[in-house]
């Protein structure tokens, strides 16, 4: 038994002599008792017979109105079935059966029971049917809105559906990214170093001092790219990388002049030697910088802008604050800002975000792992 059927027929139980009372339909207290219980049992089946139990419910109402064991009321008592029968999607028949069981009340109090007369008969018809059309329109109103949300959940659970397909899709394409890049780092790699080693074995009897240089270049060729090397792997395990064009940390001054373009003033600050960074950590520089810059531009309303980037030996720490209203936007929103962190944390370094008199981005990423 669902639990609709059960509140529909317990408010039919007490409604239905309560109204008689309030209408001075009763007539006889044991049949109106009756009529009630008999017509909460007809609701408790209502969903799976609606028509069926819609009209057994009106053809006991008029039975007992045409018996005189009830003075008023012809479609009313049944309203809890002619709700269901909306809920279940059939207003037409729902519209139907009132309007045939109000006739039908019309014409008997109208010119079969002359007690009252037909202007007593038509108000209290018609107020009967102003009572079942607020009833029905509240019952189609309230169908309408639970079918609403219903293809609303089902639309939201589709498009989360379709996110997850994109993002297996977009983590394919970057897997295939990182694969280019490992081929131009090992290939770039192996023929600086074939040059220099062809050079040392040249060398190696006439200019022992050339060999020796030679050989000193491969080595950090060969060091440089393990840092390349290294960084790039952890990415692939973590699967987060761009599907974009690696930038390169000569672009930023560029990415600045963009953004002074948009009327704000940009300053680019640098400590230390940039020709050190490898290039998964540049690159991550350089996103990290693109995106705060980004976000400022779009949320933050701010008129100034300070990036300062710190080259160590070990790691970059990178600074982009502005003089905004210290918020670009709420955190969770949007993709910007998680692919700050996830990029940034697939290289081993960390990310903060605060308002400090502004929209401060700070982001420190080690050299190596």
């Amino acid at each position: 038994m669902r639990r609709l059927e059960l509140i529909a027929a317990v408010l039919t139980l007490i409604g239905v002599p309560v109204g008689m009372a309030l209408t001075g339909g009763t007539v006889e207290g044991v049949m109106t008792g009756t009529l009630a219980v008999t017509l909460a049992l007809l609701v408790l089946f209502a969903r799976r017979w609606p028509l069926v139990i819609t009209i057994v419910s009106v053809l006991c109402v008029a039975g007992q109105r045409g018996s005189d064991l009830l003075g008023a009321g012809w479609a009313w008592p049944a309203t809890a079935a002619f709700v269901l029968l909306v809920l279940d999607g059939r207003l037409r028949a729902a519209i139907i059966t009132a309007g045939a069981t109000l006739v039908y009340g019309l014409q008997w109090d109208a010119f079969v029971d002359l007690e009252h007369g037909q202007g007593w008969a038509v108000t209290h018809v018609g107020a009967e049917a102003l009572y079942l059309a607020a009833v029905l329109a509240a019952a189609t109103a309230y169908r309408n809105n639970v079918r609403w949300r219903s293809e609303l959940t089902a639309r939201l659970a589709a498009d989360e559906h379709e996110r997850e397909q994109t993002a297996r899709r977009r983590r394919a394409e970057e897997r295939v990214e990182i694969a280019r890049d490992l081929h131009d780092v090992v290939s770039h790699t192996l023929a600086v170093v074939g040059v220099h080693l062809n050079v040392a074995i040249d060398a190696f009897d006439d200019d022992r001092a050339e060999a020796r240089q030679a050989l000193r270049l491969a080595q950090e060729v060969r060091n440089r790219a393990m840092l390349d090397l290294r960084a790039l792997v952890e990415v692939l395990r973590d699967g987060s990388w761009t599907d974009q064009p690696a930038g390169e940390l000569s672009g930023l001054e560029r990415l600045a002049e963009q953004v002074r373009g948009a009327g704000l003033e940009v300053s680019v600050t640098e400590d230390g030697d940039r020709q050190d960074v490898p290039a998964p950590v540049a690159t991550a520089v350089y996103r990290v910088v693109q995106e705060a810059l980004t976000n400022t531009v779009r949320h933050a309303g701010a008129d100034s802008i300070a990036v300062r980037l710190h080259y160590r030996p070990t790691e970059v720490r990178v600074e982009v604050i502005d003089d905004g209203r210290g918020s670009a936007g709420p955190e969770g929103a949007g993709h910007g800002i998680a692919g700050m962190r996830e990029r940034v944390a697939a290289l081993g370094g960390s990310l903060t975000i605060a308002s400090e008199h502004g929209f401060a981005v700070r982001a420190t990423i080690p050299m190596s792992r």
